[in-house]
């Protein structure tokens, strides 16, 4: 079987078509600058193709995708017949999915009820699915939930200290992100240590632009860094993170700038940008950090210090650690910030091998032997977990 895997951003479209008979990417690709002009990079084990198609919306991206993987010179299949079934990242399922689905109008119209909790991700996870459908109407589509697998914290997790109505009537609490992630290094974590998932307690640190911190325990998330939206928890490439929420009433009368414009600041204008003044790349604070610039370094700080208080903080709420994971752009390359997380963690017997530190791009131990926690470097790969859940619920 042949599946497609799509991911949809607001003026992007991100995807991979893998060969599920043993798991390989035959291309990937991304669309981007939708509703702009358009621009396409299509890769393959043969090698990459770029162009400038005009996009207008998505369901002209969907037309240049299929038009790439057809393609006589660049293509990977020869009929749009071959692709079994099409899998969707969907980042915002509410409490009503706690897993993958088959999607139909029902599921349509519940992902769009709860587009309010992330009204700049399940729009276009949306438009992603109605353009599939309207190119391929007679092929299975899957959605795969960003939340989903945090559905199994308990209420003392995922409950904020409100007035019990705010739950009840508009459903306020913590949901958690990068779910498909989390799930994924955490099954790989326990293959690397030849241990059961199930009887593992993990600290999966998915670190990226946006980045969360999970506690799994016995292959379930009990907690997770971020909330009822992807704005809380960690300090991240443009977004603050925890804050005092008074802030943003103080924020509003003091520069005069409407709720809705504060909120836009903590998501777009905070976190490493903020505190730096030089960028979200970790790469560029880095090299600023090199320089002398004491604000980078600051930023570079808070970041690691953030991390590292979030993993203690599970490590207390399971009652013991077996393995820190490390993942996603920032966690599987930069080998400083995972040293500078990793130096609060001595106190639970974590140490870091420095020549193993050093190296990238393949699923590692980095302690040094014998340690009682280890620390693992995992690449992720969603497109993966979403492949493998949408041909399970085909199968089943």
């Amino acid at each position: 079987m042949k599946i497609l895997v799509i991911n949809c951003g607001s003026s992007s479209l991100k995807y991979q078509l893998l060969n599920m008979a043993d798991e390989s990417v035959l291309a990937k690709g991304l669309c981007e600058r939708i509703g702009i002009d358009g621009r396409l990079v299509h890769e393959r084990p043969q090698g990459k193709y770029e162009a400038s198609p005009n996009m207008p919306d998505h369901a002209a991206a969907m037309s240049v995708l299929l038009d790439a993987l057809l393609d006589a010179n660049h293509g990977v299949i020869k009929c749009k017949s071959e692709i079994g079934a099409i899998g969707h990242r969907v980042v915002h399922g509410g409490e009503t999915f706690t897993a993958s689905v088959l999607i139909n109008d029902t599921v349509e119209a519940a992902i769009e009820a709860v587009s309010d909790l992330a009204p700049l991700h399940n729009p276009p996870n949306l438009t992603g699915i109605r353009a599939c459908k309207q190119h391929m109407p007679n092929v299975p589509q899957v959605g795969v939930f960003d939340t989903a697998f945090h559905q199994t914290m308990p209420a003392k997790a995922y409950l904020y200290a409100l007035d019990y109505d705010m739950y009840d009537k508009h459903k306020i609490r913590r949901y958690g992100f990068h779910g498909t992630s989390h799930k994924y290094v955490s099954q790989q974590a326990a293959e690397l240590l030849g241990r059961p998932l199930s009887e593992l307690k993990l600290a999966s640190c998915h670190l990226g632009n946006g980045a969360s911190v999970c506690a799994i325990k016995n292959g379930e998330s009990v907690d997770t860094s971020m909330g009822l939206t992807p704005l809380e928890g960690l300090a991240m490439g443009t977004r603050s993170g925890d804050i005092d929420p008074a802030i943003i009433p103080f924020i509003m009368e003091k520069e005069g700038l409407t709720a809705a414009q504060v909120v836009d600041a903590l998501n777009k204008k905070s976190g490493m940008l903020g505190l730096s003044g030089v960028g979200s790349d970790f790469r560029d604070l880095s090299a600023a950090v090199d320089t002398g610039n004491e604000r980078a370094k600051n930023a570079l700080d808070v970041f690691a210090y953030r991390v590292a208080g979030y993993i203690g903080r599970y490590a207390a709420c399971m009652n013991g650690l077996d393995a820190v994971i490390f993942t996603a752009g920032i966690g599987e390359n930069d080998s400083g910030i995972r040293a500078k997380v990793c130096e609060y963690l001595e106190w639970m017997g974590v140490s870091i091998n420095a020549d193993a530190n050093s190296k990238r791009g393949k699923a590692m131990s980095i302690s040094n032997t014998g340690d009682k926690v280890q620390v693992l470097v995992i690449p992720t790969n969603e497109e993966l977990m979403i492949a493998r859940d949408t041909k399970k619920i085909l199968e089943a």
